[in-house]
């Protein structure tokens, strides 16, 4: 017979271990799904922490720990930020955000929120936006779940040297447009439009580039915009924002589909129209926070009168009649669907 000498702490250890072991077992349930979610925004974006960590954890908790969403910021699982909705339909990843307007005219009626002047706030907008998909969209994004849509709030011009208060104050400018249809309006306005993604801007400003870009204040923080800007130029009170691009968060349908009953419940009950609310809301709160950024940094905030930016409105009357040829060519009753957005977002 053999005899192993135990050392106190190895038996005080052990003890440890079985008196904590039933309580770890009990309290751990492995899940049954994995959802992968993937987006383009870093993890110290707001949207990151402030939004897709808390939701994930509310799917496990209503799932009692069946589903876990992983999140993979950044374009973790590779590809690039347009590329995020066909990642969804082929079945890369199971969960995306996207935004229609890196797809050029690929989901026109997602896009017509994304018009100049079509916004009020995050809130309203993206319930107005939601409402028109579900009027007109239907059959844009067909072999993907819509779980929402949203729009963050009306952009503004974060210039690097010379504030804008006027049209004149575009002419010759080199600004960073948000979508085609802010591009027409900047260039009919004697700026020149420079496209692309919002993740490659911060170069773009820094090595001179572009003197500026149009952007809501929510994106400020993260790529810490108030350090490379001066100026920040936005719509007087009660006038619509400059414009606001529209997103989608996207599920693969087959994954969904292949949810037991009570978790395809569990996450009909944590999308549709009262999740886009809900983030509407959210980037509202990102909207001041960011503002104050700028604030805080001494950055001179200028007001574009509502006179003037009536007579950006005026100007952007040929960008509208285009979009409403875009949207019928794609066999959608185009003035019906711009008329229908304006109404939502009056009511």
């Amino acid at each position: 017979m053999t005899i192993f000498k135990v050392s106190r702490r190895q038996v005080l250890g052990g003890m440890a271990a079985a008196i904590a072991a039933p309580a770890f077992i009990r309290d751990v349930k492995a899940a049954e799904v994995t959802l992968r979610l993937h987006h383009f925004l870093p993890p110290v974006a707001p949207m990151h922490s402030k939004f897709f960590e808390p939701w994930a954890k509310e799917i496990m908790e209503a799932s009692n720990g069946a589903i876990e969403v992983q999140i993979f910021p950044a374009m973790q699982l590779g590809g690039k930020p347009p590329q995020l909705a066909d990642q969804v339909k082929n079945g890369i990843v199971d969960i995306a955000w996207a935004l229609p307007t890196y797809t050029p005219g690929r989901y026109p009626v997602a896009e017509t929120m994304g018009l100049p002047f079509m916004v009020t706030n995050a809130e309203k907008t993206s319930v107005a936006l939601h409402k028109l998909m579900d009027e007109f969209g239907g059959d844009e994004y067909a072999g993907m779940k819509n779980l929402a849509y949203w729009s963050h709030d009306g952009g503004k011009l974060h210039m690097r040297d010379k504030a804008i208060r006027t049209a004149d104050d575009l002419k010759g400018m080199k600004i960073r447009s948000p979508n085609s249809a802010m591009g027409e309006l900047l260039e009919s306005m004697g700026a020149e439009p420079v496209f692309f993604p919002v993740t490659e801007m911060v170069v773009g400003l820094s090595n001179g580039v572009i003197d500026g870009c149009c952007l809501p204040y929510e994106v400020v923080p993260p790529f810490k915009l108030q350090e490379l800007t001066k100026f920040s130029c936005e719509a007087a009170p009660g006038a619509r924002g400059l414009y606001a691009n529209t997103n989608t968060l996207l599920m693969n349908q087959a994954s969904y589909e292949g949810l037991s009953d009570d978790l395809r419940g569990v996450i009909d009950a944590n999308s549709g129209i009262a999740l886009s609310q809900r983030i509407g809301q959210t980037f509202d709160q990102f909207e001041a926070v960011g503002r104050g950024i700028v604030e805080k940094n001494g950055n001179e905030i200028v007001e574009i009168s509502t006179d003037e930016i009536a007579k950006w409105q005026e100007a952007s009357k040929p960008v509208y009649a285009n979009w409403e040829k875009t949207l019928n060519d794609a066999g959608h009753d185009g003035a019906a669907i711009i008329a229908r957005a304006n109404e939502l977002l009056d009511s």
